[in-house]
């Protein structure tokens, strides 16, 4: 495992906190990759239901397109859709071709070239406020020029409760070097529901196993003396659901004729990139696939719905094949071989992609339940407990959830009148 500390650039805090940042709140961002909107009803979670009861839930996070880790993680980070602050996919080509991001690459992942906009922890570190990552996505990579003080590179071998550990020591440290900001990344569920599908032991499991991590997370931030100064947000990237494994898959190259293509596979959708426009073979493809698919759509990324936030400039594929619910999509018999019980990369409509958003801190009100949110809505949130101001334009609604911030003694919460 790979671990930077105490990161010092003028760009950055340098692991000290300004004087003017020392009075803030403390945030802890806890992301369950693949959580489901609906498993905290469904199974045993005391610890999500005591941070409902004691803050805010809403009955849903949806997510942007493509419901996929990488680009949602990175939308909660910014408040922006993909299509602006640039990672559209977990894995693509730039748009001239010449590159491709893959979160299977070490790299790529920690080329801040690839990010855009603002996240939360840049806007901290900016503004002379220390931040830590115990993992979420962009947080290995110094975005704009700006690094983290303190994060690791991704080692899923490293257990859930270590990583709370560490969550716990960096709140214990010392006013000056004391992260105010601090991510923490679980990835069980996500794992245990691919493997085995939703809704199996081992999911559950997983679901049950990472509320033990946040009882330990919650139960060791009260014994802190700044305790009273935390505010504590669980989000997930997307949901999970089951595939039809009764259903043959389609097989792209079956059909029509991909050489020169890149094609990323993702089982729920396949991304077909070209190497320069070719709008004729486009079409052609496009009409060959709607023809003879009836558990899917081609659609051309000019044609994409308007609730994608697709746009023309951002290098999305050309023709996304997209597969309904339970469906899947392969480039080839190969890659079929790689289809999983449990998966997402369906339309960011289909309910089963929805996540969950919860927060309890001093300035929220208890047992608050509120309606849908999108992922791009937390950012503001975000920004507003820190005292951060937004200096960059951002998709997700400003005033939403910072509206539901009422004042506390220890701070002024930012854009409100003491």
């Amino acid at each position: 495992m790979l671990f930077f500390g105490l990161t010092v650039q003028a760009a950055g805090s340098g692991g000290i906190n300004a004087p003017d940042q020392r009075d803030k709140p403390y945030l802890v961002l806890v992301s369950i990759d693949g959580f489901r909107w609906d498993y905290q009803d469904l199974y045993n979670t005391p610890a999500l239901d005591r941070i409902a009861a004691n803050g805010i839930r809403a009955d849903a996070m949806i997510p942007v397109f493509p419901t996929l880790t990488f680009p949602n993680h990175y939308s909660i980070a910014t408040g922006l859709y993909p299509a602006n602050h640039g990672l559209i996919g977990n894995r693509f080509p730039s748009q001239d071709r010449s590159r491709f991001y893959s979160l299977y690459d070490r790299e790529s992942v920690q080329d801040g070239s690839w990010y855009g906009g603002e996240p939360v922890w840049v806007a901290a570190e900016r503004n002379g406020m220390v931040s830590a990552a115990y993992y979420f996505v962009g947080t290995e990579a110094a975005v704009n020029g700006v690094p983290m003080t303190w994060w690791h590179a991704f080692d899923a071998s490293v257990p859930g409760l270590s990583r709370v550990d560490q969550a716990l020591a960096w709140l214990a440290m010392p006013t000056e070097q004391r992260p105010h900001l601090i991510t923490l990344y679980f990835e069980d569920v996500d794992s245990a529901t691919h493997q085995y599908g939703p809704g199996s032991p081992q999911s559950i499991a997983a679901i049950e196993r990472v509320d033990s991590y946040l009882d330990k997370l919650m139960a060791g931030i009260s014994e802190l003396p700044v305790a009273q100064d935390v505010y504590l947000v669980v989000v997930s990237d997307h949901g999970q659901s089951g595939v039809n494994r009764d259903a043959q898959p389609l097989i792209l190259d079956q059909l029509a004729n991909l050489d020169g293509l890149t094609v990323v596979d993702h089982g729920t959708a396949a991304y077909l990139y070209f190497p320069e426009p070719d709008r004729q073979r486009a079409e052609e493809i496009h009409d060959t696939i709607n023809a003879s698919w009836g558990q899917g759509k081609a659609i051309l990324s000019s044609d994409a719905p308007d609730e994608w936030h697709l746009t023309e400039t951002a290098g999305f594929a050309d023709i996304i094949v997209q597969a309904d619910p339970g469906f899947l999509v392969f480039s080839s018999r190969q890659e079929a071989g790689k289809a999983s019980p449990g998966d997402h990369g369906w339309a960011p409509g289909f309910q089963d992609m929805h996540g969950i958003f919860l927060a309890r801190g001093p300035g929220l009100p208890k047992g608050v339940r509120i309606p849908p949110i999108e992922v791009v809505d937390v950012y503001p949130l975000l920004m507003e407990v820190l005292g951060l101001p937004i200096s960059t334009a951002i998709d997700g609604d400003p005033s939403l959830l910072p509206g539901l911030l009422v004042e506390y003694p220890k701070v002024r919460i930012l854009g409100k009148k003491k």
